[in-house]
């Protein structure tokens, strides 16, 4: 009656382990492969053993197809491909956005303040255009931005006025002078011609940015130095022929400039140097502040960019980035004159922007490439540990199981029987070769 009862417990308690060992074979823990759909585009809720949380996936690439679409020009070290981030937002770590006219800083801007998973996410209250990111449990922000913490180094501040700004009003900020921070410099580009195209719209409705400072070793420039290119309050209505017709215009090559440490070639001083020494050095030091920044993105390649930016920073966002090419620029029709000639009002951005893609496409297909190496580590690791799961279940099973001693006698001779079925299949396989 014992033994019957016995075997009785014995039932259950294999079938709850069976199911254990089962459910760690479909889906072990810290694996991906246990995913269930969301409403959310992008998104999908992945099981752990604190429960499920929505995750944003990037959809495989093919890497052959993308190695064949990136034109090799120039040389990239492992080091410079190779972004990753340990950005302590408890510690001094500051994100600073350089924010460029007309690239998509706005929309990128609300997924820095709106959209990132946050122990203590940004408090943006409706009706305000700056919100609060604050780090967890400290009155200090780790974001510089629009709209966290407003143009506090003037309107659009270019690399040249944020790199002698930021550290003074972070220090004023958070009344904390003898704190070594680290400022994260990220930024995003857009096609040089469709930037343009998209300034000069934005301009003949209005807009002309003329509160920025322009800051250059210490004072603004002079009018002599960056004449306007209207009179009056500002150039609504504006021909795209006048637009391109201004010298001092500075939609021309605006992405180098701002991105370029203008100390080198004396600031707006044009007389100073060359027109083409100039453009030089501009170029090279834009190339070099870009590739040491700590992330950058392009607006045509949303998703990637997105992709970038958590694997930079370890951050995943909520929602998935949207790919919109229904912009205004994409609605102005030009010729291919006129084509021509904004690519040559243009030539340095045209430039940095062939460099900046290369880099972007070589960082994303190395970044997936580690990718995918980490995941086959980690297959590996959860295969080993469900080998050790199961063989622990056998051995839990067989102790409550009794382990009588004929039922030990069988058991060895299904050993002998399995090696010498193996040996046997074995031989007959080389019998045959």
């Amino acid at each position: 009656m014992e033994e019957k009862f016995n075997r009785l417990i014995f039932i259950p308690i294999a079938a709850v382990l069976f199911l254990m060992i089962g459910y760690q074979y479909v889906c072990p823990a810290d694996s991906n492969t246990c995913f269930f759909s969301s409403e959310e585009p992008g998104l999908v809720e992945r099981y752990s053993g604190s429960g499920f949380h929505l995750v944003y996936t990037e959809p495989d690439a093919d890497e052959e197809e993308l190695q064949s679409k990136i034109t090799a020009r120039f040389n990239f070290t492992d080091r410079e491909l190779d972004r990753h981030v340990d950005f302590n937002i408890r510690g001094d770590d500051v994100m600073v956005f350089l924010h460029i006219q007309k690239t998509g800083g706005t929309t990128f801007g609300r997924h820095l303040v709106k959209n990132i998973q946050l122990e203590q996410p940004c408090d943006c209250m409706p009706g305000q255009r700056k919100c609060t990111c604050h780090r967890p449990g400290k009155a200090e922000s780790w974001l510089f931005s629009r709209f966290s913490t407003g143009w506090s180094c003037g309107l659009h501040a270019d690399w040249t006025e944020l790199t002698s700004c930021v550290p003074v009003v972070m220090n004023k900020r958070d009344k904390k002078s003898k704190i070594k921070r680290n400022f994260y410099y990220i930024t995003m580009l857009r096609d040089p011609v469709s930037r343009y195209l998209s300034e000069w719209k934005h301009v003949q409705r209005g807009a002309t940015w003329k509160t920025a400072l322009h800051m250059c070793d210490g004072r603004p420039p002079t009018q002599d130095e960056l004449p306007a290119c209207y009179n009056g309050e500002d150039w609504t209505g504006v021909p795209l022929a006048d637009f391109m017709n201004c010298p001092s215009n500075l939609a021309n090559n605006r992405q180098v400039r701002m991105l370029a440490d203008l100390s080198l070639v004396g600031c707006y001083n044009m007389s100073s140097m060359s027109e083409l020494d100039r453009g030089h050095m501009l170029l090279a030091s834009a190339k070099a502040n870009l590739r040491n920044m700590a992330f950058y993105g392009l607006t045509e390649f949303q998703r990637k960019t997105q992709y970038l930016f958590e694997r930079t920073f370890g951050l995943r966002f909520i929602r998935a980035f949207t790919q919109i090419n229904s912009t205004r620029a994409a609605s102005v029709g030009i010729s291919e004159k006129v084509r021509w000639r904004i690519e040559g009002l243009n030539a340095l951005d045209m430039e940095l922007y062939e460099y900046a893609k290369e880099l972007f496409l070589r960082r994303y297909q190395y970044s997936r490439q580690k990718q995918h190496q980490e995941e086959r580590l980690r297959r590996r690791q959860e295969r080993q540990h469900r080998q050790q799961l199961h063989r622990t279940y056998l051995s839990e099973l067989w102790r409550l199981g009794g382990g009588g001693k004929e039922e030990e006698e069988e058991e060895e001779e299904e050993k002998v029987l399995e090696n010498v079925a193996t040996t046997e299949d074995y031989s007959s396989q080389v019998v045959r070769w």
